[in-house]
């Protein structure tokens, strides 16, 4: 039906909206269009989706050869094997830390930049560890880690504060012969065999010394004359490179024991101390004499070497420590951009209403910011929980099962020298399952903040 128009012409009025007529979307394209643009992507949606967890469903429930049905028992070998137990309490322990961890530096990063005037390029620099590959930080960080100092950064810095606050040994792995005249005196320490005395030189002869631990500026040893009020002697290093020499007798190319600290004892009681020169020489006064002389066991004890990191203790935190150097940018990239976004106005009214800047970050700029803190950590968390990489590469063979999570226990048991698809299959659905609350929350979570 038409009705009349203005100027004679006739206007077709609107479809009613229960009409047959074709339907078009927002676009103005057809659904059987829009339909065969997306039959591809669902096809290979379906083929590198949908199957591989229906497949991996199915297999779960097989035994080892996939020949034979085994019910649910694959699941229960997963909490009740030791080794898979493990990796399921590290990977609470990974998805608890590490990403709150990472989100809490972005914060405090993202905050304290904002007002900085070199605050892009230290963004910047935070942010760089997000171009390198999971595989290349593994490697760069499995040296960090290294237990020796002279290699691993983490001990060097280690050692270096620890040797500041306490003195290191002289000569670690120095020791007297059978035929010197020293003998064990308990907890390390070395004792003459007979008591000294003045006017006669007391020798303190050792072994064991590696060229580089000796001071650099050790000069050769030489015997002191005797001296009728005090007690002189010689600690030295016993051993002529080349051959030669003589037990128990200072020679020409043997060096002193620079540093080296000897104590006169009576009765239990240390009566006197002495450092020995460059070339090995020392004194002690009258009240040495007739005492036993000692040397201490902090001339001796083994070096500090630091903290082993890659040990079955720290290997965990170590390897999370290396997560949150790589992602702890990312969470301070989102969150800057959240920041810049902020009311102004809710801010500066908080100032002027007297709260300080701990109560205005507290109160309102993370209130604020719930929503994409929320983003960081829900992301965090779904990335944390297929962890593979970092704990693959740093974690030595010898702690791998310290250190395993699902994702590494999935590989080992599909692909390991004694694979089987059926436990292996049954962790891939256990990582699924933990995976869906993470994302359900976050589709939620998305819907909420579209209604508004």
């Amino acid at each position: 039906m038409t009705a009349p128009a203005a100027g004679g012409a006739a206007v077709t009025p609107p479809a009613p909206p229960g009409s047959r007529k074709s339907v078009k979307s927002v676009t103005g394209t057809r659904k059987l269009v829009a339909a065969g643009f997306l039959l591809p992507a669902l096809v290979l949606l379906g083929a590198l989706v949908v199957y591989p967890i229906g497949y991996s469903v199915y297999r779960s429930f097989f035994d080892q050869a996939g020949s034979g049905f085994a019910g649910l028992d694959n699941y229960v070998e997963i909490f009740t094997d030791d080794t898979i137990l493990t990796a399921v309490k590290n990977n609470a322990v990974w998805v608890v830390v590490a990403p709150t961890v990472a989100t809490a530096l972005g914060l405090m990063f993202a905050v304290l930049t904002e007002r900085v005037r070199w605050g892009t390029a230290f963004k910047l620099i935070v942010f760089m560890p997000m171009a390198i590959s999971m595989l290349a930080a593994g490697i760069i960080f499995r040296l960090v880690y290294e237990q020796d100092p002279d290699r691993g950064v983490a001990n060097a810095v280690w050692v270096g504060v620890h040797d500041t606050f306490a003195e290191s040994a002289t000569y670690p792995k120095a020791r007297p012969l059978p035929v010197h005249p020293l003998k064990a005196a308990g907890g390390g320490a070395f004792i003459t065999e007979e008591p000294v005395r003045a006017g006669t030189p007391a020798q303190l002869p050792l072994i064991g010394v590696a060229a580089p631990d000796m001071p650099e500026d050790a000069r050769p040893a030489r015997a002191l004359e005797p001296a009728k009020d005090q007690v002189t002697g010689t600690a030295w290093l016993d051993f002529t490179r080349g051959g030669g020499g003589t037990a128990n007798t200072v020679d020409a190319k043997e060096l002193g024991l620079k540093g080296l600290k000897v104590e006169a004892v009576k009765d239990g009681k240390v009566v006197a101390t002495a450092t020995a020169a460059a070339d090995g020489t020392f004194s002690l006064p009258k009240e040495a004499d007739g005492a036993y002389l000692r040397l201490p066991e902090s001339n001796f004890r083994e070096q500090y070497n630091g903290v082993d990191w890659l040990g079955p203790s720290f290997v965990t935190p170590a390897i999370i420590g290396s997560y949150v150097w790589m992602w702890a940018g990312f969470a301070m990239v989102l969150i800057a951009a959240g920041l810049v976004g902020l009311p102004r106005e809710l801010l500066e009214a908080a100032r002027v209403d007297g709260a300080n800047e701990w109560q205005v970050f507290r109160r309102v700029t993370v209130p604020l910011l719930a929503p994409v803190l929320a983003v960081v950590l829900v992301t965090l968390m779904i990335n944390v929980l297929k962890i593979f990489d970092l704990v693959f590469i740093i974690a030595p063979g010898s702690v791998q099962d310290d250190a395993n999570v699902l994702a590494l226990q999935l590989y080992r048991s599909s692909f390991g020298t004694d694979a089987h698809l059926g436990v292996g299959s049954a962790i891939s659905v256990l990582l699924l399952l933990l995976v869906i609350p993470v994302m359900f929350f976050n589709i939620r979570r998305i819907r909420k903040e579209t209604r508004r």
